[in-house]
């Protein structure tokens, strides 16, 4: 098994090199770069170029103020060498320099991963601390009124988008009953409140935004567990444990629901990108400035370091998380044995 995750260690290089390849390759292609931004931003406050005219954009800029604007953002090179030049920095944890902002791309980041990795936490624990309970009582409880009911709360949850479950709590519990605040990570006196004080500010500002996170996320896993421990339920051993004489309640905690796990584990680690990735449509509605409205702002502004320092991170985490599922169905089911060819 050592050497099945050594060897899936391995493969994240090349996979690693591979999508980032695709992306910088299309961000040297797609129109609307840096250098066509900062033009039509010239034009929009009339400022009066030199000599020529661009026609990519109908800017006014020289033709050496172009070659040195294009060797500054590296489009003066091909793109396997701009890349190389690229990764050679990444590899030396330098992500570029944001165009948009004029900061380190690590420090934007940076400033983004606190509400990033609260929600996203706060998310994948409340999930897996509810839909697993809920899911095992909905298999005991099999076309009960409970069943039912819960079927139908989570179903309708999960066809309403997480957007407009947004929409609808801050137009309701924030704007009409002022319940809440309408948006924002933390107050405006958040510096001043004590640790207590500031631990109870984070959740004030945070219950509606989770609400609008974990309205999508309960169904898949609710469901999941809930199938997986019906299957269970109905197998051969579970009978044999039963009849050796092992209680009912027993058997389903001793061996039931440890395999009924076994779908749930392989999720796990994919769920991990979520943690960095948020939704850009719930930050921007509540007004958190997340990875995900970062990320979302930096394609709309083509700012491509911004984007790339995103993609190098949402990758690894995805690629390591991929590793993580695979552990995890090791330690749930011992039986399985991961051997590469």
């Amino acid at each position: 098994m050592a050497g099945y995750f050594l060897r899936r260690l391995l493969l994240i290089v090349p996979t690693f090199v591979g999508i980032t390849l695709l992306v910088f390759a299309v961000t040297r292609v797609v129109p609307g770069g840096p250098i066509e931004r900062m033009m039509n931003q010239q034009i929009m406050a009339g400022a009066e170029g030199a000599a020529s005219t661009d026609t990519r954009s109908g800017g006014t800029l020289s033709a050496e103020q172009l070659a040195e604007l294009e060797r500054y953002y590296g489009f003066d090179q091909p793109i396997l060498a701009s890349y190389g030049q690229w990764l050679w920095k990444v590899m030396k944890l330098d992500l570029g320099v944001s165009t948009r902002y004029q900061d380190p791309v690590w420090d934007i980041i940076r400033e983004r991963f606190p509400v990033s990795i609260f929600y996203g936490v706060t998310t994948l624990v409340v999930t897996y601390a509810v839909c697993i309970p809920l899911g095992v009582a909905k298999a005991l409880r099999h076309n009960s009124l409970f069943d039912n009911l819960s079927s139908t709360v989570v179903f309708v949850g999960y066809a309403v988008p997480a957007y407009v479950v947004a929409i609808a709590l801050i137009s309701a519990f924030a704007a009409y009953w002022e319940w809440f605040p309408l948006g924002g990570f933390v107050g405006d006196d958040f510096d001043d409140l004590s640790a207590a004080g500031k631990l109870r500010d984070i959740a004030y500002h945070a219950v509606l935004p989770l609400l609008a996170y974990l309205s999508g996320s309960f169904a898949v896993t609710t469901f999941m567990m809930k199938n997986a421990l019906m299957d269970h339920l109905s197998a051969d051993y579970l009978r044999t444990a039963i009849a050796k004489g092992l209680s009912f309640p027993a058997a389903v905690r001793r061996h039931a629901l440890r395999n009924s796990l076994i779908p749930i584990a392989t999720s796990f680690g994919q769920n991990l990108s979520v943690v960095l990735g948020g939704s850009f449509l719930i930050e921007t509605i509540f007004n958190i400035d997340g990875i995900g409205l970062l990320g979302y702002e930096a394609v709309l502004e083509r700012d491509y370091p911004v984007v790339l320092g995103i993609l190098v991170l949402s990758s690894l985490l995805y690629l390591v998380g991929n590793i993580l599922s695979d552990l995890c169905v090791a330690w749930v089911d011992p039986r399985i044995r991961f051997e590469g060819r």
